[in-house]
């Protein structure tokens, strides 16, 4: 039996009635419709941009049950983009935070919150008595390890990801004949070309309208209607307004979903992961010695590989800007003859310059540990902190 379109759903009291009268009106969904997406239950994974506006539209909608898998707490630099959150729950749970907004919002919905971080050792279980997964997640590693488990269940996973002003939504069910999501992306992209938001950044509508559209796909699903996002990867462009759709087809030989698939093979990253152990090591600095360093009137050359807009908000005095992505054509500017130390936000991009530099044949080169933020936090407070 399919388990969304369930045989026995529970009747709709007078006042949900009302509540969702206008949904109810349309024909594709109609009385039927609503007490099916009432009978559902749908695992939300990551309660952050993407998670946000999907559960605030499950919950308005009429979902019955709605599991939440996060286990962060909210910080403000979430607040442009999370609005399931505000000041009041700053350093709160995330999930227990949101169960409460959504259990105001509909006071019909049963909420399940999973203060964990999902991974190879609990997805299974995670994700059992569940309808639909949507992933939400932010790191590859999730990813992963949630498609591998949805497609071991049978369960649909509704996914986004999102960067900038980008974002690309599709839903994988090798159930109903469409590709899983290793089908389309078998192994994740090499260390240091796929920057995270905090690296990159990301436009604070851009969640929203993804996880608008995953939240859509989930009452497609559910309802039986349309044509849901199976077989085709949706594109969409912030900065010139513009959607795209890109067939994609399953993979034969996918070690997930494929016909010699191995049904013991673990979940989630295992076999990809080696790959990092032969990065070129990194020394790292603290901020503490870089500012003893400068006290002492012997700084190293200061590289800030930050973008010009992130340079604008703090830096730290005598460092020269050279975005990341320019490093390589620009190394010739930089000297050879004294110790070079990369600086960014919060260390990540500095240790992918440091690395970069090493290979390129400059000695001496170390990272910030911590980056402007830690200087920011422990020496020069009166930079801002972002």
């Amino acid at each position: 039996m399919n388990k969304i379109a369930r045989d026995i759903s529970p009747a709709l009291t007078a006042e949900e009635t009302r509540r969702y009268g206008r949904q109810l009106v349309l024909d594709q969904i109609g009385p039927d419709g609503q007490e099916k997406l009432k009978s559902a239950h749908v695992l939300v994974i990551g309660s952050g941009g993407l998670g946000s506006p999907v559960l605030l539209y499950l919950a308005a909608a009429g979902i019955g049950h709605l599991g939440i898998v996060d286990f962060d707490i909210v910080d403000i630099t979430n607040l442009h983009r999370q609005v399931l959150f505000g000041d009041a729950d700053l350093d709160c749970s995330k999930a227990r935070s949101a169960a409460a907004r959504l259990q105001a919002q509909n006071p019909h919905l049963a909420v399940t919150t999973h203060e964990i971080r999902i991974d190879a050792e609990n997805a299974e279980e995670l994700i059992s008595g569940y309808d639909v997964v949507v992933d939400a997640t932010d790191n590859f590693a999730a990813r992963y390890v949630i498609n591998d488990a949805c497609v071991r269940a049978g369960i649909p996973n509704v996914s986004a990801s999102i960067l900038r002003f980008d974002a690309q939504i599709a839903v994988f069910d090798p159930a109903r004949g469409g590709p899983c999501y290793r089908c389309v992306f078998p192994a994740p992209p090499p260390a240091g070309l796929a920057p995270s938001c905090a690296e990159a950044g990301v436009v604070g509508v851009l969640p929203g309208i993804a996880g608008t559209l995953q939240a859509n796909e989930v009452i497609k699903l559910i309802c039986e209607i349309g044509t849901p996002l199976i077989g085709r990867l949706l594109s969409f462009d912030a900065l010139e307004t513009r959607f795209r759709n890109f067939e994609i087809a399953r993979n034969p030989g996918c070690v997930a979903c494929g016909a010699k698939a191995d049904p013991n093979r673990p979940l989630g990253l295992a076999e990809a992961e080696p790959a990092c152990a032969f990065e070129t090591p990194v020394a790292e600095i603290s901020v503490e010695k870089l500012a003893a360093a400068i006290a002492e009137g012997t700084p190293p050359f200061l590289l800030d590989v930050r973008g010009a807009a992130e340079r604008e908000i703090a830096r730290i005095a005598g460092s020269k800007g050279i975005a990341l992505d320019l490093l390589e054509a620009e190394a010739d500017s930089l000297p050879r003859d004294q110790p070079i130390l990369c600086i960014c936000h919060k260390g990540a991009r500095s240790l992918k310059a440091a690395r970069a530099l090493t290979e390129l044949g400059f000695t001496g080169v170390a990272s910030l540990t911590g980056g402007v933020d830690a200087w920011a936090e422990r020496i020069d407070p009166s930079l801002k902190r972002y």
